[in-house]
């Protein structure tokens, strides 16, 4: 376990607060624990000048909690609690399977959880979704491991964890972990009356955390918290929502799971190709009862981890509304199934892993070549031999001069070494284990680069940082109006590096100051107070805004003296 905590801490803390934000979701969330700090107002704290958060405050509390020692909120700081929370899913996860299963299925399947895509992802975002993920994912756990003592009372622990997931998203947090064990014991044949009595007192005592809270942000919110609690639970999964929120077809999350596991569905897909298939003879009714049969006679780890991925999967396709990161709660029990899937395949069907190892090999050796070939030739010599280039200079000056830190240094040292590995070991890879786990290495080092290096040189090219600091120079202290003619959409990144100054123009309407706006969007303004209202520029972005996907300007303004 000691080697998984270590693999899961190099991974991640290093490189989670060295990109600045360039997005408007993490700023969006990062500025709520701002406001608590800043307001002291820890139930439904205000910011961007009005708005009240779009979910429950546990994360925000953890990024405020994390933000105390150094007084403000960071890049780091916000993004800790979700890197925090793969680090403590991923050892969870390990101590469940690995007594239950078996302790180089349980590795391999956390090593692949943690390295996936989507949980990398979320992981080194400031966003609710990783730490919503781990308070699912440990419910579950803890809910088997309940009834596997004979489910005697009632779990508090489970109900706790239910809570934290309830005031960290929604109540989904307890809809998902008692439905999953409550099919799970009917279907090892439990008194149906018996698990609904179970279930029931279970969700309501993990009600109890998360009523405290909301009774207590009604009192300050009133209606207005009300309906948007309404709207974000219930609207979202009715599919009657005031706006349109990430609507997706029914077939979204079969493609954006086979994505999110990226790389290791590439071996799986490339595995379909070795297999010998057969088409199953005899009556419905037969297969029927072989299927029924095969999944009753699963263990009941096995058993459990179906369950968890069916319920929450097929859950999530029926409102309109889906994102990848809905489902991250499936992914440790995918892995489970994946990583007994990739040992059968080492055992038994070579081919597919050589090929695999060759092509990822292939892949990132590529890369890394390119890299080097980024960074130590003259843009100039770059951009005459291949002029498309040009419409990317930008990033390559970025990654030219951007130092690399010793982590990367090591990370590459090790790609290369995995890559060499891989293929001496190609000939005789199914004598023991090590191509296998050269071949996870492999993409474990070189996610390292990328996170180290490659990423904070482009990513932060991208930030709207420079222009925020240029904000704040002119406007040091005091109040920056702003104008968004799109609803709910603000000017994220700037509010939180001027520390939740942005406030809206309309709203107060001031006598003279500075206001942000896009470029599309002061037409409005001017068309509404122009003869009210003087504008002067001041600052221009030498970009498009991270939130509002414009050129933004910074006026001075004052009123027209009638």
């Amino acid at each position: 376990m000691l080697i998984l905590v270590l693999i899961s801490i190099f991974t991640l803390l290093p490189y989670i607060g060295i990109i600045n934000f360039h997005t408007k979701g993490e700023p969006r969330e990062a500025i709520v624990a701002v406001s608590m700090l800043n307001h002291q107002n820890w139930i439904l704290p205000v910011n961007n000048g009005g708005d009240i958060a779009y979910k429950p405050p546990l994360f925000h509390w953890a990024i405020a909690l994390f933000s105390l020692p150094e007084g403000y909120v960071s890049e780091y700081t916000s993004r800790l609690p979700s890197a925090i929370a793969v680090i403590v899913m991923a050892i969870c996860c390990f101590l469940f399977f690995a007594k239950r299963v078996s302790n180089s299925t349980a590795f391999l399947s956390v090593l692949l959880t943690i390295s996936t895509f989507e949980i990398h992802r979320a992981a080194m975002a400031s966003r609710v979704d990783m730490v919503m993920t781990m308070f699912m994912v440990l419910s579950f756990l803890q809910l088997y491991k309940w009834n596997e003592k004979g489910a005697q009372g009632i779990s508090l622990v489970s109900a706790i964890l239910m809570g934290c997931a309830t005031l960290t998203k929604g109540p989904v947090g307890i809809v998902l972990p008692c439905a999953i064990i409550g099919l799970f014991m009917l279907i090892r044949g439990q008194n149906f009356f018996k698990v609904v009595w179970k279930c029931t007192l279970t969700a309501v005592v993990s009600c109890v955390l998360p009523a405290i809270w909301y009774y207590l942000a009604y009192k300050q919110g009133g209606d207005a918290f009300l309906s948007l609690v309404m709207e974000e639970n219930f609207g979202r999964f009715m599919g009657k929502m005031s706006y349109e929120s990430h609507e997706q077809p029914i077939i979204y999350y079969f493609y954006i799971t086979l994505a999110g596991f990226i790389p290791w569905s590439v071996l799986l897909l490339i595995s379909l190709f070795t297999l010998s298939y057969k088409w199953p003879s005899g009556k419905f009714s037969q297969k029927w009862t072989t299927f029924k049969q095969s999944i009753t006679g699963m263990s009941d780890a096995r058993l459990y981890s179906l369950i968890c991925i069916v319920v929450v999967f097929v859950f999530f396709c029926i409102p309109k509304s889906k994102r990848s990161v809905y489902i991250m709660s499936i992914y440790p029990f995918v892995a489970l199934f994946l990583a007994e899937y990739m040992f059968y395949l080492f055992r038994n069907k070579q081919v597919a892993w050589r090929i695999f190892g060759t092509f990822l090999s292939v892949l990132i050796g590529v890369a890394l070549v390119l890299l080097l070939i980024v960074r130590f030739v003259k843009t100039e010599m770059l951009l005459s031999a291949i002029p498309v280039l040009g419409n990317v200079s930008d990033y390559i000056f970025a990654l030219q001069e951007s130092s690399i830190s010793f982590w990367a240094i090591i990370a590459a040292v090790c790609t290369v070494a995995s890559i060499l590995t891989i293929y001496r070991s190609r000939k005789d890879c199914c004598s023991n284990n090590r191509y296998l786990y050269a071949v996870v290495s492999l993409f474990f080092c070189f996610q390292v680069v990328l996170d180290a290096y490659v990423l904070p040189s482009v990513l932060n090219q991208k930030s709207m940082l420079p222009f925020a600091r240029e904000v704040i120079k002119v406007v040091p202290e005091g109040k920056i109006y702003s104008y968004v003619a799109t609803p709910m959409l603000r000017f994220f990144v700037v509010n939180f590096y001027a520390n939740d100054r942005v406030v809206d123009f309309e709203k107060e309407q001031p006598a003279e100051g500075y206001l942000l706006v896009g470029k599309n969007d002061f037409e409005d303004i001017r068309e509404k107070y122009s003869d009210s209202y003087d504008f002067q520029p001041v600052l221009i972005s030498s970009q498009k805004g991270n939130d509002i996907r414009d050129i933004v300007y910074l006026y001075s303004f004052s009123k027209v003296v009638q």
